[in-house]
């Protein structure tokens, strides 16, 4: 086994989701789920190869140089992946005005409404990519970010609370291509607010 190869990556799998959501089929979400197993799939074969280059001590080739590029792509889609679907439920509810997030985002964006719009304008951004809402272990500072392809985008050592899928994939079987709003206003109907809450530090 190369170098590089501790143990493989498995899929996690969902089964709160997998009769689908409130305005996200089962259908939509089956078609999601087998993305997410291409990207874990593909996290291993990278991971194998690039540790065939390694024990090799091959580190100049452009193979090498464009399998190290490309595993940022593949390994962050996989995650970003988990965080998602593990971040919804069916009829999520709304996160308690008295919880510590909600209390939180009012004192950082004036009110709960206010970082709510806020994400939902940054998810609704032409172009595919996530919308994330992050906290800054450091200073504690909660901010919505626009992270486009996988790799691009995340700011340094910050923990993901929310992630939200804009990729057409996550909604093109449901709505149409131009109907992203719609999909975003379902997302948010089925927001696992204790898991989010969970990830707050």
């Amino acid at each position: 086994m190369p170098t590089a190869v501790m143990e493989k990556y498995v899929a996690k799998t969902f089964p709160a989701l997998e009769n689908g959501l409130d305005g996200l089929s089962k259908g939509q979400l089956e078609v999601h789920f087998k993305l997410y197993q291409g990207y874990v799939n593909n996290t291993n074969t990278l991971l194998e190869k690039i540790g065939k280059f390694i024990d090799n001590k091959d580190f100049g080739s452009p193979e090498y140089a464009e399998l190290k590029r490309r595993f940022g792509f593949e390994f962050d889609g996989m995650v970003l992946h988990e965080y998602y679907f593990d971040n919804m439920k069916p009829n999520g509810g709304k996160l308690e005005s008295g919880s510590k997030l909600y209390k939180k985002l009012e004192e950082q964006f004036g009110s709960y409404d206010q970082w709510e719009q806020d994400f939902k304008k940054t998810g609704a951004m032409r172009g595919i990519g996530w919308a994330i809402l992050y906290q800054d272990p450091k200073s504690g500072r909660l901010v919505n970010f626009w992270v486009s392809d996988h790799e691009y985008g995340h700011p340094a050592g910050y923990q993901p609370l929310l992630v939200m899928d804009v990729w057409e994939h996550a909604y093109m079987v449901d709505w149409q291509a131009t109907e992203r709003g719609n999909y975003i206003e379902a997302f948010f109907k089925n927001i696992n607010w204790q898991v989010v809450e969970s990830r707050l530090r």
